[in-house]
């Protein structure tokens, strides 16, 4: 009998993030580190290398206790269940893993298959996070996606019958998307009966297809005040289904939210392992970044050669820590620890610049130990945090 899951106990926690960085295709919106390969990938020497960087990152993070595992990409769910189950192992080999708590895995619904979830499932799995991303098929193909509705809505019912916990995502602000089209696909993802939804707008990173055809004219998205439109609502809708915005662009029922991000919201430290990941890591020095390798092949050669793939390990003074605080903790509905935040930048917030965003209705108080945007704030983050961090 697996051992229930964690409850959330408010504290930042200790999470273990891993990259699988292979897709079977570069959608064209995807500027996260993602490769295709059309060979089979050496999946045995590139477990070894992930259990040998965990040496090295454990040496760096001293003794911790998991409170979360994070298998992202990439397309995790390309990985073997035996490959899942070894770089598990290797985690609870190297640090304290109590029974319980989430261990999440991304999938794409068109690398789902029913046996290959219970390998997940067995190895120790239980949580998954679906990449839908649209719930028509002319979206889903714009999107670049592999599959279509009935793959998604078949991935989603394996999910729900085998792990204890899943979430999918979708993207809207996409081209010509009415509020009302969105409205009616957004209660359509209610049906399906998840805890946990990811709501993204469609955003035109450099160096994507996307940006390339935006530039050239040939990709018109929705301007700032219709994508404001479509933020509304979105929160209006998902708050009447009881799944109410925790953080900017994640809903969850009470109890559902993730545990994973919610470590980096509440700035909590996490080790990362492969190619591409990023870790902050506490120690008596203060606090440390980390980023690996990005080209999976370039990392595998580096660990294999030198114990890790860690191309950059910066020292974090704390008005650096305090600034990275600051930009997540408004990122969440509970806001950001105030007494933490002044603990590492010195000082209390200005309080002109304070009382002006309050006056403006962008953030708002919760008592004297938490400061948090509104929703009217939220669809101008950046600002309000740009401008309290000055």
């Amino acid at each position: 009998m697996d051992a229930p899951l964690l409850p959330d106990t408010g504290e930042p926690g200790f999470g273990i993030y891993v990259h699988w960085p292979f897709c079977a295709a570069k959608c064209p919106y995807c500027d996260f580190n993602s490769h295709v390969r059309h060979q089979a990938i050496d999946q045995e020497r590139f477990t070894a290398a992930f259990l040998r960087e965990m040496d090295a990152v454990r040496s760096l993070s001293g003794p911790k206790t998991v409170t979360s595992i994070f298998m992202g990409g990439g397309t995790p769910s390309l990985m073997d269940p035996r490959t899942v189950e070894a770089i598990l192992d290797g985690i609870a080999a190297r640090w304290h893993v109590p029974a319980g708590i989430e261990v999440t895995m991304e999938a794409n619904p068109s690398s789902v298959e029913a046996t290959r979830f219970r390998g997940y499932r067995a190895a120790g799995v239980n949580r998954v996070s679906l990449g839908v991303q649209a719930l028509n098929d002319p979206d889903l193909k714009f999107l670049g996606r592999l599959h279509d509705v009935a793959d998604a809505l078949k991935a989603i019912r394996l999910a729900r019958d085998i792990f204890p916990r899943m979430s999918f995502d979708l993207i809207y602000a996409r081209p010509n998307q009415s509020v009302d089209a969105w409205a009616q696909e957004l209660k359509e993802a209610f049906s399906y009966a998840v805890d946990h939804l990811s709501l993204y707008q469609l955003t035109i990173e450099e160096g994507t297809a996307f940006y390339g055809l935006h530039k050239a004219g040939k990709l018109i998205v929705p301007d700032e005040e219709h994508a404001a439109t479509l933020y509304e609502a979105t929160q209006e809708i998902t708050q009447g289904f009881g799944m109410p915005a925790y953080e900017v662009s994640n809903h969850a029922r009470p109890g559902a939210e993730s545990r994973h991000n919610l470590t980096y919201w509440r700035y909590g430290d996490y080790a990362g392992i492969g190619p591409g990941a990023h870790g902050r890591l506490t120690q008596r020095g203060g606090k440390i970044a980390t980023a690996t390798e990005r080209h999976p092949e370039t990392w595998l050669s580096a660990v294999e050669a030198n114990g890790d793939g860690i191309i950059d390990r910066e020292d974090l003074d704390d008005e650096a820590q305090a600034d990275e605080l600051l930009l997540m903790g408004l990122r969440l509905r509970e806001g950001l620890d105030l007494a933490r935040w002044q603990q590492l930048a010195g000082r209390d917030p200005d309080p002109d610049r304070e009382q002006f965003l309050i006056d403006q209705g962008f953030v708002e108080r919760l008592g004297n130990s938490r400061l948090r945007c509104t929703p009217k704030g939220m669809l101008i983050l950046n600002a309000v945090v740009a401008d309290l961090a000055s």
